[in-house]
């Protein structure tokens, strides 16, 4: 792990739920939380994945655990949240990470794979927040971070179905905001670029063999865009609620 910038005991105390926590942007995120000092819960869908994440995570001294659930099935992810207060006992930081992706164009898009991306992006940022709201932050506040994207402020080919259920993500971001301030709860949005390293990076540059043209000149990195959560999920950001954090070298600015 790259050298922090921020201080190691900033999330002391404090419990963190990632979906999508087993692989990819989901785990680093999960290791950067943990890393400053968070207790990790992690879900998805397959065990075969979550037990290593978890095995990896405690290896490195974070007091992880994992919760098996298709964040599409609101039972499954009350069960997972209700496992995770009963272990923890709270819980002050949900990112609503689990995502699908698979490059097709308009044409080649059946309705089931449109519904399906948006299913897992939208319902399931849905199913979660609406969970862990209900179950813990309309008591006590907390915080809640979004992972959407920037393709859809441009449009991208491929990628109708993803730039569909994020432009949700990021609608429903916003009335969360309006609505839960009262409660104490921020909710707001990281929005990745081209990240190397990632299962959706390379997938979508396999077909198109589009690379990022970003101001800065480069891809950007999970690390990087876990340390913009970490960010939003502490203190620092304690007046930030319904806003979006774009982490993609200004690309879509560029567009």
């Amino acid at each position: 792990m790259a050298t922090s910038l921020f201080r190691e005991d900033l999330l002391a105390d404090r419990v963190a739920l990632v979906t999508g926590g087993a692989t990819g942007l989901g785990l680093e995120i999960a290791r950067t939380l943990g890393h400053h000092g968070a207790k990790v819960a992690i879900c998805s869908r397959k065990e075969d994945n979550l037990r290593p994440a978890v095995k990896e995570l405690v290896s490195q001294g974070i007091d992880a655990r994992y919760g098996v659930c298709d964040v599409r099935d609101l039972a499954q992810v009350q069960r997972v949240v209700s496992e995770t207060l009963d272990a923890y006992g709270r819980l002050d930081i949900v990112v609503n990470n689990a995502a699908g992706n698979f490059p097709a164009p308009l044409t080649g898009l059946s309705p089931n794979g449109f519904k399906a991306v948006v299913d897992i992006d939208l319902l399931g940022t849905f199913n979660v927040s609406r969970a862990t709201y209900d179950a813990y932050l309309a008591e006590h506040g907390g915080t809640i971070v979004n992972i959407s994207a920037t393709i859809q402020y441009t449009g991208m080919a491929m990628q109708a179905h993803v730039a569909s259920a994020k432009a949700g993500v990021d609608a429903l971001t916003r009335t969360c905001a309006i609505e839960w301030g009262k409660d104490g709860v921020r909710v707001n949005v990281v929005a990745p670029g081209s990240m190397t390293g990632t299962e959706g990076y390379s997938r979508v540059t396999a077909v198109t063999g589009t690379r990022t043209r970003s101001p800065l000149g480069r891809p950007g990195t999970r690390h990087e865009v876990a340390d913009a959560v970490l960010f939003l999920a502490s203190d620092a950001a304690s007046y930030i609620t319904g806003a979006t954090l774009a982490v993609d070298g200004g690309a879509h600015l560029a567009h």
